[in-house]
């Protein structure tokens, strides 16, 4: 839902709007100032009257003939999708996979910024190379008093992953991207994003098995 202007969007169009942005982006690193919903289905395999409509729920529309002004679809989908605004937060679980989302500064150009991390790892806990702190979980309710997040990934074994997030929503976090193989429950309230990367990998091993069979 965007607040400011009351919009609740259906999820799959809320999951594709974010790969509008990316293509009308690379665009306007181009050089290119107009694109239709034509060329943005060519591009993205999605039908030109699904996109149309998708946009119109931001209320965007094309003109007769030039299609969409490239600058101003990117800056109402940043705005909409809530790129344009800071959101904090923390890191639960330090290892590889969390390890990695500190390190990727791309994250803070769509308004996500890790402010710290958290793991039950001593070795983890010390290390000063990550360019946040990181904490024992035990101390997620003192950091939240004064350097709050409202955002947890989740980047823990299946088997701490519930007790995690309990931990983080007890805290205050009012989100939790889950990217553990487990499908935590939370509390009516809290939004809850799955991320699933093995998931997605037993899908492609599975599709690669059904080609060699077929093959």
């Amino acid at each position: 839902m965007n607040e400011e202007n009351n919009i609740i969007l259906p999820e799959p169009t809320l999951r594709r709007l974010p790969w509008y942005l990316a293509y009308v982006e690379i665009l306007k690193a181009n050089g290119v100032e107009n694109v239709s919903s034509t060329q943005i289905s060519r591009a993205l395999s999605v039908d030109a009257s699904q996109i149309a409509k998708d946009l119109s729920f931001l209320n965007i529309r094309g003109k007769t003939r030039i299609g969409y002004e490239v600058g101003a679809l990117i800056e109402a989908l940043s705005d909409f999708l809530g790129f344009t605004r800071s959101h904090k937060a923390y890191v639960i679980g330090t290892g590889s996979l969390g390890k990695a989302l500190i390190r990727d500064s791309g994250l803070s150009n769509y308004g996500l910024e890790i402010v710290a991390g958290f793991d039950v790892n001593p070795d983890i806990i010390a290390r000063t190379d990550l360019g946040v702190p990181i904490y024992h979980l035990d101390r997620i309710y003192e950091v939240m008093e004064s350097n709050p997040a409202s955002i947890g990934i989740l980047t823990v074994p299946a088997q701490s992953a519930q007790e995690c997030a309990d931990t983080a929503i007890g805290a205050g976090i009012k989100a939790i991207w889950n990217f553990s193989p487990y499908r935590v429950k939370v509390a009516e309230g809290v939004v809850m994003a799955n991320t699933s990367i093995y998931a997605h990998l037993a899908l492609i091993f599975n599709r690669l098995e059904e080609r060699h069979s077929r093959n």
